[in-house]
């Protein structure tokens, strides 16, 4: 990585670091794209560089888990069935980093359900996420599972993370990562089981 990828990537997390803190301090809707800058100590306009909008600020590994799907997919094994290379590809998600289960992660999770926006937002990217690797499983797997097939496992799948980790964010107020990765893991195997008992 070059010196100017490095000095994008801490002022990225910069930004994130700041929204997180001030989400959480003064609320979500009082809190404006000046504050957050102001806060990782850029001019406003810089800000839109790196985040289109204040929502995109909590969503910011999203693109990346996605294509973390993807690329399980791509590196399937022979004997991997659909269901098998989803739950790899969660694996190496959670093994190469604490995002989804990160403060900003039980943060994001409290916003869904308080903030319109957010909420929008989270629904939007669920679907595209969804719609994206369905797509690639689809085509990877033609004689194991058709495109709604494919469109249902996935769902299951994304289903699952997002249901344990609310569960456990919201009822038990768990924030040990490994606890969580393990919940997410098991949530996952329950899930998608059907799948993997297939042909």
């Amino acid at each position: 990585m070059s010196l100017r990828d490095r000095k994008r990537a801490r002022t990225r997390q910069a930004l994130i670091d700041a929204a997180t803190e001030l989400f959480e301090r003064k609320g979500y809707d009082e809190t404006t794209i000046a504050d957050i800058a102001a806060a990782a100590e850029i001019g406003a306009r810089t800000f839109f560089s790196y985040f289109a909008s204040k929502e995109e600020l909590l969503f910011p590994e999203a693109d990346e888990r996605v294509q973390a799907a993807i690329d399980a997919i791509a590196t399937r094994e022979p004997a991997e069935g659909p269901a098998d290379v989803l739950l790899r590809a969660l694996s190496q998600v959670t093994a190469s980093g604490d995002e989804m289960v990160s403060p900003l992660a039980a943060l994001r999770l409290r916003m869904i359900q308080t903030v319109p926006a957010v909420r929008g937002r989270a629904l939007q990217e669920q679907l595209s996420a969804q719609r994206e690797i369905a797509k690639h499983l689809a085509a990877a797997f033609p004689d194991r599972i058709d495109p709604v097939g494919a469109a249902a496992l996935t769902g299951a799948f994304v289903g699952a993370v997002t249901g344990a980790l609310q569960a456990l964010l919201d009822d038990t107020g768990e924030t040990d990562p490994a606890t969580l990765q393990a919940a997410m893991r098991t949530a996952t195997e329950v899930a998608l089981a059907p799948w993997r008992r297939s042909p």
